[in-house]
C-alpha cells in the first residue's frame, strides 16, 4: 500500500438508522484499532513450555477516535444525540486503499475544549457494540 493522505481516512455515521452514513464533519485527526483478546491453553505438554493460545478464541473488539473542530450542525447535533441517548447506531470507517469497515458502535467518550484565542474542538471515542463487516476497496 502506498502513502496515503490522512484526511482520506473517514468516518461515517448513519444519521437516519437506515443506511444513510455522512462523514462527521470537522474531524481533523482520525484512527481505527482492531484487537482481540487471547486464550491461553498452555499446559505441561507444550512443545519447550512456549505458551499456546486457543484458535480463534477470545473477544474481538474495535475502537475508533477523533478529533476536530465544530464545522457541521447536523452531523455534530447526530454525535452528541447518540453520546446522550446511549444509542448504538451503524457507523462506517472508509480506510483508502484497504477497505471499509462498518457495524454498530458507541460513542463512550465525547469530549469539549477551546482556548479564548482558538477554535472550539472535540475529541470522541468509540466502541464497537456487535459484528464489524469489512469490505475491501
Amino acid at each position: 500500500m502506498a502513502a496515503q493522505n490522512g484526511k482520506d481516512l473517514l468516518v461515517k455515521v448513519d444519521m437516519d438508522d437506515a443506511g444513510s452514513f455522512e462523514t462527521l464533519a470537522g474531524l481533523r485527526a482520525s484512527k481505527i484499532a482492531f484487537n482481540t483478546e487471547t486464550i491461553d491453553v498452555t499446559s505441561l505438554e507444550s512443545t519447550g513450555g512456549w505458551r499456546e493460545l486457543l484458535s480463534g478464541g477470545g473477544v474481538k473488539t474495535a475502537s475508533i477516535s477523533g478529533s476536530g473542530v465544530f464545522r457541521d450542525d447536523v452531523t455534530d447535533e447526530r454525535a452528541r444525540q447518540i453520546f446522550f441517548d446511549a444509542h448504538i447506531p451503524d457507523f462506517q470507517v472508509v480506510v483508502p486503499d484497504f477497505g471499509i469497515v462498518e457495524g454498530p458502535f458507541q460513542i463512550t467518550a465525547l469530549e469539549y475544549a477551546g482556548d479564548y484565542n482558538g477554535e472550539a474542538t472535540y475529541d470522541m471515542t468509540l466502541a464497537s457494540a456487535g459484528a464489524l463487516a469489512f469490505t475491501p476497496i
